[in-house]
């Protein structure tokens, strides 16, 4: 992985591939690691810029800041210019959603396309996601949620019910947060979007033009409205494509990267402004 040095933190990426540039945005707590299966055949066509999003993985876990919109979205600029690409599509996973549609809304002339996998980008929150936020506040609630059992246990419920993730994909996931500071980081990144940024997406997403993508996996026991959320995207952004896959829970692109990889390939070649140089020549 590279390094860059912006706005006072390291932000580790992956950067592959040529062509019209891709932003991958895993969310919580995870890493571009989450992408791993994905990258190749992306890369096949396409630059794919893949961060580790300050808070998580390689990069810098600062535990005395707020991981805010607005700490995610100068984030990504640095990054984007740093690597020099200006135009993208954003995929976002996850916190990832959020942090990547507020950005985009913001930033309307730097999107090309969005990507939508297992997300929230609502105010209204589940029973689920208020509880992890009032655990992530309780400082001795967070440690223990935050511990490497606990962690590798949200792994799990993040996978389709009665199948094991890869050990290797618990380590990848587990194994930043070695410290006491690096899992105060992480708790503090769960709960550091404020509402005023998911009213803003939700008041926003209507005005968007760009090509939508939303792929989903059903059995999502993190997100358990993500049916609900993608339905109100469908009703929000009408020319959005939504997909739901059957076969996979919340990480659905740990559990079936050749399937997901796939269907992102054949929405970014029906996105003109992604085609590469020798397709439209």
């Amino acid at each position: 992985m590279d390094i860059a040095r912006i706005d006072g933190l390291d932000i580790a990426y992956r950067d592959a591939g040529d062509g019209p540039a891709i932003l991958l945005l895993h969310g919580w707590p995870t890493s571009s690691y989450l992408f791993e299966g994905v990258i190749p055949a992306l890369a096949r066509d396409h630059r794919v810029i893949t961060p580790d999003l300050p808070g998580f993985g390689a990069s810098s876990k600062p535990d005395d800041i707020r991981y805010d919109f607005a700490l995610y979205e100068g984030a990504i600029d640095g990054l984007l210019d740093h690597v020099g690409v200006e135009g993208v599509a954003v995929v976002g996973h996850d916190l990832g959603g959020p942090i990547g549609v507020h950005w985009a809304l913001t930033r309307p002339e730097r999107v090309t396309a969005i990507v939508l996998l297992n997300t929230l980008l609502y105010p209204e929150f589940t029973a689920e996601i208020i509880e992890l936020v009032e655990t992530m506040l309780d400082p001795e609630r967070a440690r223990e949620a935050t511990s490497p059992q606990a962690l590798a246990d949200f792994i799990r419920l993040g996978m389709l019910p009665g199948t094991e993730p890869p050990a290797t994909l618990i380590d990848e996931f587990c194994a930043p947060y070695a410290t006491d500071a690096d899992r105060r980081a992480l708790a503090r990144a769960a709960i550091g979007l404020n509402i005023e940024g998911f009213q803003e997406i939700a008041a926003g997403l209507p005005s968007l033009t760009v090509p939508v993508r939303a792929i989903y996996g059903e059995q999502d026991r993190v997100l358990t409205d993500v049916a609900q959320t993608m339905a109100k995207v469908k009703r929000d952004v009408p020319h959005a494509q939504i997909s739901s896959l059957p076969s996979c829970g919340h990480f659905l692109t740990g559990e079936q990267p050749r399937m997901v990889g796939d269907l992102l390939v054949e929405f970014f070649a029906s996105v003109p402004a992604l085609q590469p140089a020798e397709s439209s020549a």
